[in-house]
């Protein structure tokens, strides 16, 4: 990363101290338990592919391209909120990761013309190819897990410090309200079920609490199959819900 080494741990000490000392609202946690799993799913998705098999392909390179149709979107999300919130209190807290922003999206647009060019490649072609992506998704994947390593600590300690909870609670807020309905039911298929009991049955409750009910039905029968029985069970009795119906 291009944040000095000593600079960065000075950061990360202070938030994590501030952690300790009261939990604070923290507006990347969530987003990123599901970016961190969608990136790692993928990428073992593209590297396990048979690439002579044409449906696998399509299926595979279609699940790339969402990944980056998604990534695209989180960043859009963060330099219109988040960033701006940083700058409002903290001139230049949001500059490197702003830079870097420009980079993903450069490479997401190189990723998804080479994800595309599979599908009219030869067969004879194809596995060269896909192991090019798949080196190149794998370096993606590791820059954007130290770019959000940076925001959950650096970028938190400003906020932490400049803003109180009920204000970061409106910016969440804010944010979550501009995000269209079919990107927001992706979202939540990758979050729920890479959360902790205790953040899941938080999400949910807020959810059940503020949501329309068919709303919450959805998201409930989406994010099911992939919990487990045990993980379903603490859900519903964390809701106060009957295991069936």
């Amino acid at each position: 990363m291009k944040n000095d080494s000593r600079e960065l741990q000075q950061v990360e000490s202070a938030a994590a101290s501030a952690a300790i000392q009261a939990p604070r609202v923290d507006l990347y946690a969530g987003i990123h338990k599901a970016l961190r799993a969608l990136l790692a799913d993928t990428l073992v998705a593209v590297g396990r592919m048979d690439c002579d098999d044409a449906l696998e392909l399509a299926q595979t390179t279609q699940r790339v391209l969402q990944l980056l149709d998604f990534m695209r979107s989180h960043l859009r999300h963060e330099n219109e909120f988040i960033h701006p919130a940083l700058e409002a209190r903290a001139p230049g807290a949001s500059g490197v990761i702003a830079n870097e922003h420009e980079e993903h999206e450069a490479e997401i647009a190189a990723l998804a013309t080479d994800t595309s060019a599979l599908l009219v490649l030869q067969p004879a072609e194809r596995p060269a190819a896909v192991l090019a992506l798949y080196r190149r998704l794998s370096l993606f994947v590791a820059h954007n897990y130290e770019h959000m390593h940076v925001e959950e600590t650096a970028h938190n300690a400003v906020l932490w410090a400049r803003y109180t909870d009920e204000e970061l609670i409106a910016l969440h807020n804010a944010l979550v309200a501009s995000i269209p309905p079919e990107e927001m039911m992706f979202a939540m298929r990758w979050m729920v079920p890479f959360m902790n009991p205790q953040e899941r049955a938080g999400m949910l409750s807020d959810m059940r609490a503020n949501a329309p009910a068919p709303a919450f039905a959805a998201v409930l029968a989406m994010v099911r199959p992939h919990l487990g029985a045990r993980e379903w069970e603490k859900l519903m009795a964390s809701l106060g819900m009957p295991l069936e119906g």
